[in-house]
């Protein structure tokens, strides 16, 4: 019986020292990315190191120590870091993505370029790894090659919104028709209450005004491509709609118009789930308020102000409706390249 309750007393103070110990590393955590918030690296990179005494195999806290080294300029820390990181069993995407950001720093093309082909060979779903693999090769003016990297982070991780908003961009500099106004709501929907959002709703509103005001100067849609010529041919039948001007107003009526006729004929040739939402919003009445949303503040400021604040019960039951509902896309929605796929 001694035995017993000595083993049992044993085993309760085992517990109780590791739930201590799990509670310090916690605690350490916390005071470390307090330091990183006030950019007190030396203070961080010693909590850190205390932390992971506790925890050696702890992946957030090393790479917590590998983002320090980085923000601290200690690049040669770093890339000793980073590079025993990506070199394990089970590299973390994460561990990728910093020692990229280090690469990057010190001009390693090379071997940032090698880093980012085998973190998307271990992790080929991995929308951040695109992503930075893009942005990578967008400051290099690799421009094609980086618009590859975004649309493959689009079909293979597609509520990852970084590619979407690069490859918006990208497409807005471009003769194309559509894209930069498909990945830039998309993005928006995505990610509603960013520092990068206004940028996109602007570019979303001026994307409309290059769309009508140099129709002829554009790329044609694809032959090849349905869905293009699809959204294109309406855009293109509805152009009276904006003729007296782009604004929020007559992008309601346009885009209401669209979606009626996208939705003419069911089963649609193509399920598109930023479509299904915009019918979502018309059903439930929330059309106009989600294009003021969009387009409002873009336009014109006070003039949005003046429409929210006269349709005010209207606008917070959207935005109430719109923060009690996840955009989320599903997979093989990507028609960017349809027409190699077939």
């Amino acid at each position: 019986m001694r035995k017993v309750l000595l083993l049992c007393c044993l085993i309760w103070l085992g517990s109780s020292i590791e739930l201590a110990a799990q509670e310090d590393v916690k605690s350490l955590h916390a005071n470390a990315r307090k330091y990183m918030q006030e950019s007190d690296y030396s203070n961080a990179v010693l909590v850190l190191n205390k932390a992971l005494s506790l925890e050696p195999a702890n992946a957030d806290l090393q790479n917590d120590l590998l983002f320090t080294y980085y923000l601290a300029r200690n690049y040669g820390k770093a890339m000793e870091l980073g590079k025993q990181l990506v070199n394990t069993d089970k590299p973390d995407i994460r561990s990728f993505q910093l020692l990229g950001l280090t690469y990057r720093a010190i001009e390693e093309n090379k071997e940032a370029e090698k880093l980012y082909k085998n973190g998307i060979r271990i992790h080929p779903y991995s929308g951040v790894l695109y992503n930075e693999f893009g942005e990578f090769l967008w400051a290099k003016e690799k421009f094609e090659a980086a618009v590859e990297q975004w649309e493959k982070g689009i079909a293979t991780d597609p509520n990852y919104s970084g590619n979407y908003y690069n490859a918006a961009k990208h497409y807005y500099l471009t003769k194309d028709k559509i894209w930069a106004l498909i990945y830039g709501e998309i993005f928006v929907n995505l990610e509603s209450y960013s520092r990068r959002t206004p940028e996109i709703k602007e570019l979303l509103l001026n994307g409309y005004k290059k769309y009508y005001g140099k129709m002829g100067e554009l790329q044609p849609a694809n032959p090849k491509n349905g869905f293009e010529l699809t959204v294109s041919g309406i855009f293109d039948k509805h152009a009276g709609t904006v003729s007296s001007g782009i604004s929020a107003a007559s992008l309601t009526k346009l885009r209401s118009k669209f979606i009626l006729d996208w939705y003419e004929k069911e089963p649609v040739a193509y399920p598109f789930r930023l479509f299904e939402y915009h019918r979502q919003l018309l059903r439930e009445g929330y059309f106009e308020a989600y294009n003021q949303w969009l387009f409002g503040a873009a336009q014109s400021l006070p003039a949005f102000q003046q429409w929210s604040q006269a349709n005010a019960t209207t606008y917070e039951a959207f935005l109430q409706y719109q923060r009690g509902r996840v955009f989320k896309l599903p997979a093989n929605q990507d028609y960017r390249f349809l027409d190699n796929k077939k």
